[in-house]
């Protein structure tokens, strides 16, 4: 590892906690200063939330109507015999799952409105899952096999030189296999085929590939884009946390704020992209814990600034965070969020690439740094200034200071702000109510009731769920070593009846 490298690995962390740490002191020693920053900071917020949930409310609509459109009738319409073409490879890593958790991903994908036989359906399992995890792919092997165009098992080894036990270790080695047994020997061309890598409690709405071929045979640059669905974290929306759902819910809204400036769009847990790309740039790395954005920037690398990810505006639907028990949850769902903040690591792999990438546009240099850089500062400091240091330089100011206007105002402005940006947590939780699933039962409205009333902790769960985890990996990132984390898998659950 380069020293570069290293700095670049410690910034993100380091601006993080010198705010904070300024922040404090200063509310003490220059207090008026601290209310100016922190107005600034909370109208400057206000503002992004209007901006933001404009992004929201188009995607939202777009969401919707997309659900409503039979997209295979649309391509047998207008690409008629041009369509069929593609096959799509379709990757689900599995480790320690449960057998009911496989296969109603497996059934959703059968249940497809879609030609299975263009399905060549991989199942990445783990060696180091033992013999369950062998037993679960035997049963699914068996259940499914000749319901698709191919179907292979591929056994991920253990203790690889060099590997990282996760996602991407296990993405890489059944990919390799899949592209012999299931591509190279049937003479397919890497052009023509799609490759999707689905968590493995994933489960597919039943039109989601008639609307990745019509945004892949629509998109101005085909194999050079990735293509990313919405997440929808309700698959057990009914059994989890009231926290976990708040932090699913975030999820995918801002994804669906993402998906409507897609000029930002990073490709993020589920997602498709094009075989051939994914042999070019040799596969996932193997070494790290975030593959699902990893794989973005190194195609944006290998093609010098050329690649993008295309908005599907269309939904997937997977697990929230569960546990054995709510506080049990409660951890469960701090270690999704630590993981997912681990997207950090690719700052500094970014930065060092860039250094070492002439062929890539300075201006997209610039864009990305700034924007993964901003990105996860924000996320580490924003929630703890919002709703937590606007009371500091009260609490921490000299007695002259707290007989001043600045003292008189400061809750008052922050407070009126903050109430004004409240319009997000607002519109969020009507949304959330209508994504989820539907329920029925007398409860069902008085249920959703309780679901409205949920949003009001969402300045806590920001907080503790948010603004704590995100601080952890950066500092993590910053020491280093010892530090650095490891992949963690979330637990998959069964909605229960």
């Amino acid at each position: 590892m380069s020293r570069m490298h290293r700095l670049f690995e410690i910034i993100p962390g380091a601006a993080a906690w010198l705010t904070l740490l300024s922040l404090i002191v200063l509310s003490a020693q220059l207090p008026a200063v601290v209310v100016v920053f922190i107005v600034l900071y909370d109208l400057y917020w206000f503002l992004k939330v209007l901006y933001m949930f404009s992004h929201l409310f188009f995607s939202f609509r777009e969401l919707r109507k997309n659900m409503q459109i039979d997209w295979r009738k649309r391509l047998e319409k207008e690409f008629p015999g041009k369509w069929e073409r593609v096959d799509h490879l379709v990757v689900f890593p599995m480790y320690r799952e449960p057998y009911d958790v496989v296969r109603k991903s497996f059934e959703s994908l059968a249940a497809s409105n879609y030609p299975v036989e263009r399905f060549l359906v991989t199942l990445a399992v783990e060696e180091r899952g033992g013999s369950e995890d062998r037993e679960t792919a035997e049963r699914i092997a068996s259940e499914f096999s000749g319901r698709f165009g191919g179907l292979l098992v591929a056994y991920h080894p253990a203790n690889i030189p060099g590997e990282l036990p996760g996602k991407g270790s296990n993405e890489t080695w059944a990919a390799r296999m899949a592209q012999r047994e299931l591509i190279d020997r049937r003479g397919l061309r890497y052009e023509d085929v799609l490759i999707s890598v689905f968590d493995i409690d994933t489960r597919i709405a039943p039109d989601y590939f008639g609307i990745l071929m019509y945004n892949f045979l629509t998109a101005p640059y085909p194999q050079r884009s990735s293509y990313q669905p919405t997440p929808l974290f309700t698959n057990n929306a009914y059994s989890v946390s009231l926290f976990a759902r708040l932090i699913g819910f975030s999820a995918t809204f801002w994804q669906l704020m993402q998906q409507g400036r897609p000029e930002q769009l990073v490709t993020f847990s589920s997602h498709s992209m094009p075989f051939k790309a994914l042999v070019d740039i040799g596969f996932w790395h193997t070494n790290i814990v975030s593959e699902d954005s990893r794989i973005f920037f190194q195609c944006l690398i290998h093609y010098s600034g050329d690649w993008r990810t295309v908005p599907l505006v269309y939904p997937i639907y997977m697990d929230a965070v569960t546990g054995g028990s709510f506080w049990g949850s409660l951890g469960n769902l701090y270690k999704q969020q630590r993981r997912w903040a681990w997207g950090i690591e690719n700052f500094a792999y970014v930065a060092d690439a860039f250094r070492a990438s002439p062929n890539v546009p300075r201006s997209v240099k610039r864009f990305w740094l700034l924007r993964i850089f901003d990105g996860f500062y924000s996320w580490s400091t924003s929630s703890f200034i919002i709703f937590l240091f606007g009371y500091l330089p009260n609490v921490l100011g000299s007695e002259f200071f707290k007989v001043t206007v600045f003292s008189y105002n400061l809750p008052r402005i922050t407070g009126l702000l903050i109430n004004l940006s409240s319009i997000g947590i607002i519109t969020s939780a009507f949304f959330s109510v209508a994504l989820l699933p539907r329920r029925e039962g007398r409860g069902r409205w008085f249920s959703s009731l309780i679901y409205l009333a949920q949003w009001i902790l969402m300045p806590v769960t920001f907080i503790v769920f948010g603004g704590i985890p995100a601080l952890e990996a950066q500092t993590r990132s910053m020491l280093g070593g010892r530090f650095r984390l490891g992949f963690w898998k979330t637990p998959k659950t069964i909605e229960k009846a």
